[in-house]
């Protein structure tokens, strides 16, 4: 399998573009998926200087509903004339952001693509296909990415905390391995990762995703011993990481004195090829 990142905040080519968001490629044995679309049509210059070809895509899943990953979606639309795309049900709705001077920002996905016949609404769990599934309603119940509390949902005309019901996370599963995507972990990574094996009996074989460690309005990292904590648990789930995007480098370099080789950075350019 290999898992080629076309956006993310950083790249590993100079003749590649980045930005605050994430898009990854993956190419199984049956299927060519893209999973998030980056906050611009970034994504799609990088893919073409990658030699991927969007136009050949089987189907796209979006993490959860903010623009930082669902920014370039009208734009793979334009590219894809068939490629369904699995959206949680409620990514659609209005989400903002706290920033600074006391702003509260719409940081959600583009409601003007409303109705769109190729756009596949799913709750709590959905079958894509053998080996492909989705999950949704992660609660978080420990170690919960403090920034989540810049982060607001709409309910009529007041601002609620965001409950993050409407991320998604995807499982591919091929020759008896497993590989978890996350987009964001708003609900934490080690939440994720309990609803995992909770349902499953086992860790996932690697997980690939941002992990919520680094607060993008404020521009702050995750207090340094819950990062350690996080880091000790995810150890102790013999998975093999691959982060990105929402993790930040400094929590990240922390992650990685914890956890060593368990744990790679990835950035725009970067091909992960997984043995599964």
């Amino acid at each position: 399998m290999k898992v080629k990142v076309l956006s993310e905040n950083t790249a590993s080519s100079e003749k590649l573009g980045s930005e605050h968001g994430l898009s990854l490629y993956i190419e199984t044995a049956a299927h060519k998926i893209l999973f998030d679309t980056g906050a611009s049509g970034l994504f799609a210059e990088n893919a073409g200087k990658m030699g991927v070809d969007l136009a050949k895509v089987d189907f796209a899943v979006l993490s959860h509903g903010h623009y930082d990953h669902g920014g370039g979606l009208k734009t793979f639309l334009g590219i894809n004339a068939s490629a369904k795309v699995y959206v949680h049900r409620k990514a659609f709705e209005p989400h903002y952001a706290n920033r600074p001077g006391g702003v509260r920002e719409y940081i959600g996905l583009d409601e003007s693509l409303l109705p769109e016949e190729r756009f596949v609404f799913c709750k709590d769990r959905y079958k894509i296909d053998e080996g492909l599934e989705l999950f949704s309603g992660v609660r978080a119940e420990r170690l919960v990415p403090s920034g989540n509390a810049d982060l607001f949902m709409k309910a009529g005309e007041a601002y609620v905390r965001d409950d993050f019901e409407h991320e998604q996370n995807l499982i591919v599963s091929e020759n008896g391995k497993t590989l978890l995507i996350a987009g964001c972990a708003h609900n934490g990574i080690v939440n994720i990762i309990d609803r995992f094996r909770a349902e499953r009996g086992f860790y996932p074989d690697y997980v690939i995703g941002g992990f919520h460690l680094y607060n993008h309005g404020t521009k702050q990292s995750e207090a340094p011993d819950t990062v350690d904590e996080i880091g000790k648990i995810l150890s102790e789930s013999r998975a093999g990481y691959y982060t990105c995007h929402c993790t930040g480098i400094e929590s990240y370099n922390r992650l990685k004195a914890v956890m060593g080789d368990k744990i790679q950075y990835i950035s725009a350019g970067d091909q992960v090829t997984i043995i599964m």
